[in-house]
Order: C-alpha cells, then sequence, then structure tokens
C-alpha cells in the first residue's frame, strides 16, 4: 500500500491553503503530478494540504444544513420555509433546474441533484489513507499527529452521518480504503443496517474524541477544524436518528421493501428503548464538557439604533421572570440572544454556542448564508424576494407569555375554536409605546408574540434597517407584501407566495451588496439541548450507561429535572415561561411540545426535514396544504390580505419514497451489491 502511487488531487478548498505551494504541487498540474504516500506524508505542508482536500468535500452539495436554492440543497425547505424563484419549467439553455414544485413532489430523479454520494466517499477514502499515514510524518509532534488523525477520522464518520442521514443505510467501506485499481465485482460492496451504520459512526466518533487534541479551537485561523465536542455532538445526532421511529421498530411496507442484496431488512422493525437511552447518554456527554453554553445578550435601557434597543420585557411568569441567568431572563435580552446569534454579531470563535461549522478558518463566514439572506431581502435595493415562512411556521412562534396565538392552525383543521385576530396598529399605538416592537398598519396578528418570532419573521409592515445604507432615506424602511407594491405580488418569481417573509440570519447593517459575514450553524448547544430532553421522554425503564471515555456511568431515565436541564435553557434564552406540569407528565404532550420547540428554535437551519422523517411525521406533516395571506389583495382590502388561504402554487404532498433520496443509477452500475431505496429505480 505504501509504496503505491497516488493521484494527489488538489482541488482546491480555499485560495489561502494552496498559496505557498511549490511547483510539485501547483494546481495547474491536476490530475497529472504523482507521488508515493512517503512523499506526501513525511512532508507537512503535502501532508496539510491532503487533509484539506478532505476537508473540501464538507462544502457546496454536502452543505445541506442552510441553503439559497435548490441547486445547493433544498432540505432547508419542508413544511415550514419554501422558496419561490424557481418554480419554472426545464431550460434547455439553463439545463435541469430543481424547483421548489418538483422538489416537493418528489419529481426529481435518481441523477439529478445528487452529488452527495459522490462527494462523501471521495471523502471517506481521502481521510482514510490520511489515518493510516499520518504516523509517519515526522516533522510533527506526537501530539499534533494525533490531532491531526483525530480531525481526518471525524471528518471520514461526519460524511457517513451525512450519508445516513440523506440516503438512509448505507455501505460501509473497508477501514484502509478501496483499491480501485481492483475490478468493480471486487470492491462490490453491500448496504449495512441503519444501525450498523449509526454504531459505526458512534464508535469512530469517540475514538476521534480521544484524539482530538482541543475541547474548542480558540481562533480564527482553527475555529472550523472539529473539537471532542464537535465529534461527541454528531455520535449524539446519529444516535438519536437510529432511535427514532424510521429506524426503531418501524415495519411499514417501506421498511419491508428497504433490504439489502441478500433481502436483510435494513431499517429495524423490532422496537428497543435502550436506544432512546444510549441516545441521552450521548447528549449527557456534551453537556458534561463543560465548554458549552447558550449565547444571551445582557438587558438593555439604552437606546442607540436597530442594533442597541431597550429590552422588549416578556411578561411575567413569577418564576423565570425573578431569576438572572442562567436560571431566568431578568438580566438579559430574549430577542437579542436570538437575533444576534445568527446575525454575524457574535463570531464563531465568540459563539459559546456553537459546537460545529463548516466555515472557512479565514473568513468566519459561510456564503450560503450570505446568498439565503439576499434570497429573503425585499425587492427595494436589490434583494431577490422569494424566501418565505408557510402560516403553520408563522402560528408555531408562540405568545409572549408562552399562549398559542388566536386561531393557530384554524384552516388545517387544528384550531381551538378561537379565531384570529383583527385589526391595526395605529399610530397612537406607536406613540404610547404598545406593541413593540410593531410600526404602525401592521396586523394585531403580529402583536405580542414572542422574541424569536420577531428576530425571525418577516411579517407584513416588518422593518428593513439596511443601516450600512449612507442616505438616512434609505434606513429604517418599512415593508408590506400588497399588490401593487414594490415587494406585493408580481408575474414573476420576486415576490413572497404566501405573504410571510424571513429575517432570521439577518442583520440591521445587512444591505443587498453588503452583507455581513455569518458562521452556518451545523451544531450548535441548543439542539443537543432539545435532543437530550426528547430522548429521556421517551424513555419508561431506567439505563446505566457508560460516558464515552467509561470516566463514569450515567442513570438514565426519564426524569423531570434532567428534562429540564434540556428544556429550560432553551425557554429562558427565548424568554417563554415553563412548559406546564400537564406536559411534564404525559409523554404524549411533553413529546409535541418538544416537536414544536424544535420546529420554533431551529426554524432555517436545515433540521426539520430530517425531523420529519425520522419522527415518521412526514406523511402528515409535508401533505397539508400549505396556507399564507392572500397575496392578491391590495393594500386598501388589507383585512382581507391577513385572512389565510390555501398557496396552491406551492405544492405539498409525501410518498414513501421521499424518506431517503435516490442512490444515482451509475452507483449501482459500479456496485453491483447496492441496492436502491424503495420507489426509485435501478437502471436499464
Amino acid at each position: 500500500m505504501i509504496k503505491k502511487l497516488f493521484i494527489l488531487l488538489l482541488a482546491i478548498f480555499s485560495a489561502g491553503v494552496f498559496s505557498s505551494c511549490n511547483d510539485y504541487l501547483e494546481s495547474d498540474k491536476y490530475f497529472k503530478d504523482r507521488t508515493t504516500i512517503e512523499a506526501v506524508f513525511t512532508d507537512r505542508d503535502r501532508t496539510e494540504q491532503w487533509l484539506a482536500y478532505a476537508y473540501s468535500f464538507l462544502k457546496n452539495q454536502c452543505a445541506d444544513v442552510v441553503s439559497k436554492d435548490a441547486g445547493t440543497s433544498s432540505h432547508c425547505f419542508a413544511d415550514d420555509m419554501y422558496y419561490g424563484d424557481r418554480d419554472i419549467a426545464y431550460d434547455p439553455k439553463e439545463g435541469s433546474q430543481l424547483s421548489y414544485n418538483k422538489f416537493k413532489l418528489g419529481e426529481y430523479n435518481e441523477n439529478e441533484f445528487n452529488e452527495v454520494w459522490p462527494r462523501c466517499y471521495k471523502g471517506i477514502y481521502q481521510a482514510s489513507v490520511f489515518i493510516h499515514n499520518i504516523d509517519m510524518n515526522p516533522t510533527m509532534t506526537p501530539e499534533e499527529r494525533l490531532d491531526y488523525k483525530g480531525q481526518a477520522r471525524f471528518v471520514r464518520a461526519y460524511f457517513y452521518w451525512l450519508l445516513l442521514r440523506k440516503y438512509g443505510p448505507i455501505p460501509l467501506m473497508p477501514d484502509e480504503g478501496v483499491d480501485y485499481t481492483q475490478s468493480y465485482d471486487q470492491i462490490a460492496t453491500p448496504r449495512s443496517s441503519y444501525e450498523e451504520v449509526a454504531d459505526f459512526i458512534s464508535a469512530e466518533m469517540v475514538q476521534a474524541a480521544k484524539e482530538l487534541q482541543y475541547l474548542k479551537r480558540m481562533d480564527n485561523e482553527n475555529i472550523a477544524r472539529p473539537t471532542k465536542g464537535a465529534a461527541l455532538a454528531t455520535r449524539a445526532y446519529a444516535l438519536i436518528f437510529a432511535a427514532s421511529p424510521l429506524a426503531n421498530g418501524n415495519n411499514d411496507e417501506f421498511a419491508q421493501a428497504l433490504v439489502d442484496d441478500q433481502g436483510r431488512r435494513l431499517l429495524s422493525p423490532e422496537y428497543n428503548e435502550e436506544k432512546w437511552a444510549k441516545a441521552a447518554a450521548a447528549c449527557k456527554d456534551v453537556m458534561e464538557l463543560g465548554v458549552y453554553e447558550l449565547y444571551h445578550a445582557s438587558f438593555s435601557s439604552s437606546d442607540n439604533g436597530p442594533q442597541d434597543r431597550p429590552t422588549i420585557v416578556p411578561p411575567s411568569d413569577n418564576n423565570f421572570s425573578t431569576k438572572i441567568w442562567p436560571n431566568g431572563w431578568k438580566d438579559i435580552d430574549p430577542f437579542k440572544s436570538y437575533r444576534n446569534l445568527f446575525s454575524g454579531d457574535v463570531s464563531a470563535v465568540d459563539n459559546p454556542e456553537l459546537i460545529f461549522s463548516r466555515i472557512n478558518n479565514t473568513t468566519d463566514g459561510d456564503y450560503a448564508i450570505e446568498a439565503l439572506v439576499l434570497h429573503q431581502m425585499p425587492r427595494d435595493f436589490g434583494g431577490w424576494n422569494t424566501h418565505g415562512l408557510t402560516q403553520k411556521m408563522c402560528d408555531a412562534y408562540y405568545m409572549n407569555n408562552g399562549s398559542d396565538c388566536p386561531g393557530k392552525d384554524k384552516e388545517i383543521g387544528r384550531g381551538d375554536g378561537s379565531q384570529r385576530l383583527t385589526g391595526f396598529t395605529t399610530k397612537e399605538d406607536v406613540e404610547k409605546g404598545l406593541y413593540k416592537p410593531l410600526s404602525e398598519n401592521v396586523s394585531l396578528q403580529y402583536a405580542n408574540r414572542e422574541p424569536r418570532f420577531y428576530a425571525s419573521v418577516a411579517y407584513n409592515g416588518a422593518v428593513w434597517n439596511y443601516m450600512s445604507r449612507t442616505e438616512p432615506n434609505d434606513r429604517n424602511r418599512q415593508t408590506f407584501y400588497y399588490r401593487g407594491l414594490g415587494n406585493g405580488f408580481m408575474n414573476s418569481p420576486f415576490h413572497l407566495r404566501t405573504g410571510i417573509g424571513i429575517m432570521k440570519f439577518v442583520n440591521p447593517e445587512d444591505s443587498p451588496g453588503n452583507i455581513r459575514k455569518k458562521p452556518e450553524p451545523a451544531i450548535r448547544y441548543a439542539d443537543i439541548l432539545l435532543l437530550y430532553a426528547e430522548a429521556l421522554n421517551e424513555l419508561d425503564g431506567t439505563y446505566n450507561i457508560p460516558s464515552w471515555d467509561e470516566s463514569m456511568t450515567y442513570t438514565i431515565s426519564r426524569n423531570k429535572e434532567e428534562m429540564q436541564k434540556g428544556i429550560h435553557p432553551v425557554r429562558i434564552r427565548a424568554g417563554l415561561p415553563d412548559y406546564t406540569e400537564t406536559q411534564y407528565a404525559n409523554k404524549d404532550e411533553l413529546r409535541k411540545a418538544l416537536k414544536r420547540e424544535r420546529m420554533i428554535e431551529l426554524m432555517g437551519e436545515g433540521k426539520r426535514y430530517y425531523d420529519l422523517r425520522r419522527w415518521k411525521d412526514a406523511p402528515v406533516e409535508e401533505a397539508l396544504q400549505i396556507y399564507g395571506c392572500n397575496v392578491v389583495m391590495d393594500e386598501t382590502h388589507r383585512n382581507e390580505f391577513h385572512v389565510p388561504i390555501a398557496i396552491y402554487n406551492l405544492p405539498s404532498t409525501f410518498s414513501p419514497k421521499m424518506y431517503f433520496w435516490p442512490i444515482r443509477h451509475d452507483e449501482l452500475k459500479h456496485n453491483k451489491r447496492l441496492t436502491q431505496n424503495p420507489g426509485w429505480t435501478m437502471y436499464d
């Protein structure tokens, strides 16, 4: 193996990584230069370049946490968000484009927009070679070699995690990699079961955590490199997916049809509660590191513009409202605590909540998020005005006292009999300081909502600040989506289908052409806390589970105080009261509450699409008719505008084949032992 010649692929991860390469490794010799493994792994620069290339496959098609459009990834859009800039037919000049309609109806085919599979396996191979050869490098200290090995092991396991989440059970390749000089028949590998893949990821992430030398990276140069916490958090994710209904006790027709080439079931038909306990313990491992906490902004009474408005104090709950952080919200600003987390005001290095991000080390930002913001922005100064929220997502946000908004989910048959509020804010209301932060002429449906609502929702009449604009009249622009106005309905893709926009990831300084860089929240601590509470809630028994490093043993059970360790920080940061005793006492009710909490807290972060599938909720939730404002109404019919109607140009349906993405035909041809996901075709 060591003497074998390998092609050193030099695709550029970032320009800075390769700026010092000598002629021997210049990119114009791509696919031409050949070198022995010894020559690579006894040279520090080439060793680092090999690892950088393994990292490079995490970008582009694999970066499906947040997305500007379907061409990058559609998995940010489930029943909460939509995009409207690509609902067009095939254009021979532009080539095939994955429109929202095509994506939502499952009309994409096996070979379209499907680069994640080959990219991940290339990354797996690259990382495997690195793991097996880094120890020969004489230019690094033992600690450096071990940390680099841990990074490569993390990357390899993370690729498997991305594959498992998107395609379901996938082949686990030999640890040393595959000798591609052999024939396809010789290297053909069957799919492993979902549980086997999750257990492999778990074991590899534990080993990576032992090898990685850092709990947290403390400088911009290394912030995107994985840490012990990143490894353990990804492990927790894999285990909780394996514990969820799609892969644990699934005996429906889809699960029966998902088999390997020998007919072996790949989704477990037998339910095993202990999987939830192991997932909870994995979350506990992250919590016990003691290096993560939820970001929070301090209470403020000053008024220094959009970046520093006086804190809007939530209504008293006689509990959290009387205590200081982290036990209450008395001394924090819940709105800014949530907004600043995504607006770029908090760098990746300074964010105590960020566990893993796939940003470039040198820029502290992610292009996909910048483009996402541009697609969210109104047309006033060149935004795309195409990404919006469904009425169901808008309704999911609580009132500021923790109650449901009046008329919640009325149109989809889940209402409690209450009616939606009518009326609008007035100039007098604003002058009296009522309904903060609403301006005048805004529907009272948007009044008195929880802080995350105002940090995330660009409702009709919301203010876009554009504070980087030099002309005062260009700043703090109240934007309406009525027909006939610049951002309202028009015969083009550039209007909001539901009349409800998105403000999350937007900074008050942002304007088209001047959007602040923001780190991608691939995994953050709030996510892990909610997963911990979810896993505990599913338990009836008590389990003793060793910690990742076997230094202690956890007693895992459905314990209210333990569940609150996951729930309280998220609710407090949001300025909301605790769940009721009735919810805590009832497993089904708490499950509903936690699903809703994830829907709100993680909106726009690419988690909802996969959550709905692992819970097996997608057949219902993704098939419900999408509702929104009546956008064909003009300003003189503003009452009618705010009466939700069905949005028929945003189709919604779900078929079982959409649980997992299809495998490309050429991959099936290359691996004769590979089976297709149910509902999709093999090849001619």
